[in-house]
């Protein structure tokens, strides 16, 4: 999906949300239990009511190499039926850092294979763990620049030589890498204040801000810090949305909590003349 195509997909849906299909067996609604394939199911009946308020999916990688060839097919399945469904841009969270030959094999199971819109890496390696998912029409390397987990203090904090914090270090080099319509940033929800930083270091590009709703992040104050009159970013709700229920009210729980998003997100987009 192109930088163009993202943006209309934004304006016309009203939405800059992004619904993380983090899907663990044991927590799939007993309803869905019996299906030969009750991941795979509990996902696409996510994905059927909200793909209206929905602009983007992340599959987190770990709950599908979990479950061995069957997380794979899962995957692979959800993919799919995300497809059949209309727009939608696919991430496929895997947070990948290698160089040379494996960061291109890396590049071309994502995007070859599965098919997925972007992949999230970790540029600790360097330019070279990265390039190979650039200059790729309508495929985007999310870089991680600033995360939400009480351990982004161990590192990203860390100030370097230059006096500026690494994370600061990190996204001012890697936005030299790749163009707006290219790379995005992960910026976690739970540092308002960082939020505002990181958009300032890249005005243009767009972040995937994780971190909005279990894991403590507000809404309006994300929007305030980081949207832009093109949207510029894509917020992703996890828990939230995917276990907002239980049992024979998930599916419908799920739907609730992604229009109630959705409802703020319009809200900040027309009040800032986006849509």
């Amino acid at each position: 999906m192109t930088r163009s195509e993202l943006i209309a997909l934004i304006r016309r849906k009203k939405s800059l949300l992004c619904v993380g299909l983090d899907t663990e067996p044991h927590l799939v609604p007993p309803h869905f239990q019996h299906e030969s394939h009750p991941v795979r199911a509990y996902n696409e009946a996510i994905v059927e009511v909200t793909h209206d308020l929905a602009v983007a999916y992340k599959l987190n990688l770990a709950f599908y190499e979990a479950m061995g060839d069957q997380g794979w097919l899962d995957l692979e399945a959800t993919i799919g039926y995300i497809r059949s469904k209309g727009d939608s841009f696919i991430i496929a969270d895997a947070k990948r850092g290698d160089i040379g030959n494996t960061a291109r094999k890396y590049a071309e199971a994502f995007f070859d294979l599965l098919g997925v819109d972007a992949v999230t890496l970790s540029p600790y390696m360097g330019r070279d763990s990265v390039e190979p998912f650039l200059k790729r029409r309508g495929k985007w390397a999310i870089v991680l620049g600033i995360t939400s987990n009480a351990g982004a203090e161990d590192f990203q904090f860390l100030r370097t030589n230059g006096g500026k914090r690494l994370f600061e270090t990190v996204i001012e080099t890697t936005a030299h890498w790749g163009a707006p319509d290219e790379l995005m940033f992960v910026a976690g929800a739970t540092r308002p204040e960082v939020l505002k930083q990181v958009r300032a270091i890249v005005p243009d590009h767009f972040l995937l801000v994780p971190g909005v709703g279990a894991q403590g992040g507000d809404l309006d104050t994300v929007l305030d810090a980081g949207i832009t009159s093109e949207g510029g970013l894509l917020i992703n709700s996890s828990r939230g949305v995917l276990f907002a229920g239980a049992g024979e009210g998930a599916v419908p729980m799920a739907r609730k909590a992604a229009q109630q998003l959705q409802q703020s997100m319009a809200r900040k987009l027309a009040e800032r003349g986006v849509i």
